[in-house]
């Protein structure tokens, strides 16, 4: 339990100190036509999450027998991600050069996997390995991004991160009990926790944002933490999915719309259905208070079930996003916002 609580108190702590000093570093977040706050507020409290997870990292490295030499490799790149998305929050890097990055990480983080376990599809979409690998990069590449975009009102991202590492945890324990007397799981708790942490200052009305540094290095971590799950075979492909539901469904929903409608998609916008549903509502913690109960309610219990009734993994995948699909395209996720 000592990590788990320092990782939470040195995060509560680092985001403090941040949001103190923002202003001197030009971490402030001014309102602007596709921003969901309306004052000035400092971020990248994010940067409070990478300082406590490096620390809890050579906390867990130094005091535990760590079987996963990729243990090493991975707190390098976090960091360059974090770095990357802190150099952004000042500065706004060119597009390009960060998906460079992702893209690098994302093929790094792959090839450093001693195995990872193909998905059970059928065979006619087996794919060559060269092609596998590429998918799973794409894949990793927009999980990154994706998240990102959908960090855009209080709460949100935090909460999802928490969700998704704290479920994948409780059902790792549950389903495979040794998984909880392994580094690689106390870790994964650890990063909840620190996200915790951030969140104390980060809830409706939040004090502080988690800029890029924060959904970014998120992202990779959950990635990770997602890859690990699967090559140990604690987790599988449909669970995760299904934990990601809401960020993935979102996303891609409204990025599929804008391209379909003409829009410029690359270019910033606010018509994620998170974003709509927050002017609609005019309240960030109703949205977000949706978010997590749709997770611990909806999708939590078809993950479960894709642990107690493997063979029915790919149905309980799709009866959990099927919903949420019809939910947010009828929100109007990608519309043209008058």
């Amino acid at each position: 339990m000592t990590p788990i609580i320092l990782a939470f108190l040195f995060s509560w702590l680092f985001t403090a100190i941040i949001r103190r000093y923002a202003k001197y570093y030009k971490l402030i977040a001014m309102p602007n036509h596709r921003s969901s706050h309306v004052r000035a507020t400092p971020h990248g409290g994010g940067l409070g999450i990478v300082l406590s997870c490096f620390l809890i990292s050579f906390w867990l490295l130094w005091f535990k027998d760590i079987p996963y030499t990729s243990f090493w490799g991975v707190i390098g790149l976090f960091l360059l991600v974090a770095l990357v998305g802190l150099i952004d929050d000042i500065m706004n890097l060119r597009v390009t050069f960060r998906l460079f990055v992702h893209i690098s990480v994302c093929f790094v983080l792959f090839l450093g996997l001693s195995h990872l376990p193909l998905p059970d599809i059928p065979n006619i979409l087996i794919f060559p390995f060269i092609i596998t690998v590429m998918i799973i990069v794409f894949a990793g590449v927009w999980w990154i991004n994706l998240f990102n975009f959908m960090d855009g009102i209080d709460g949100l991202a935090a909460t999802q991160a928490i969700f998704m590492l704290s479920a994948a945890a409780i059902l790792s324990a549950k389903f495979y009990p040794e998984a909880s007397d392994t580094t690689l799981w106390l870790w994964m708790v650890c990063l909840a926790a620190a996200t915790g942490g951030f969140l104390v200052h980060n809830w409706a009305p939040a004090k502080i944002f988690m800029g890029d540094v924060g959904s970014t290095f998120l992202a990779f971590m959950i990635l990770f933490f997602a890859l690990m799950t699967l090559s140990t075979g604690w987790m599988n492909y449909q669970a995760w999915a299904i934990l990601a539901a809401i960020f993935v469904t979102d996303a891609t929903i409204t990025l599929l719309r804008r391209i379909f409608t003409g829009q410029k998609f690359l270019e910033a916008h606010c018509s994620h259905a998170y974003q709509i549903l927050a002017r609609r509502w005019k309240s960030h913690s109703k949205v977000t208070l949706l978010a997590i109960a749709i997770n611990l309610f909806w999708l939590f219990p078809f993950a479960y079930l894709c642990f107690a009734y493997p063979l029915q993994s790919w149905w309980w995948l799709f009866l959990a996003y099927f919903p949420l699909i019809i939910l947010v395209y009828k929100i109007g996720a990608g519309k043209v916002q008058k």
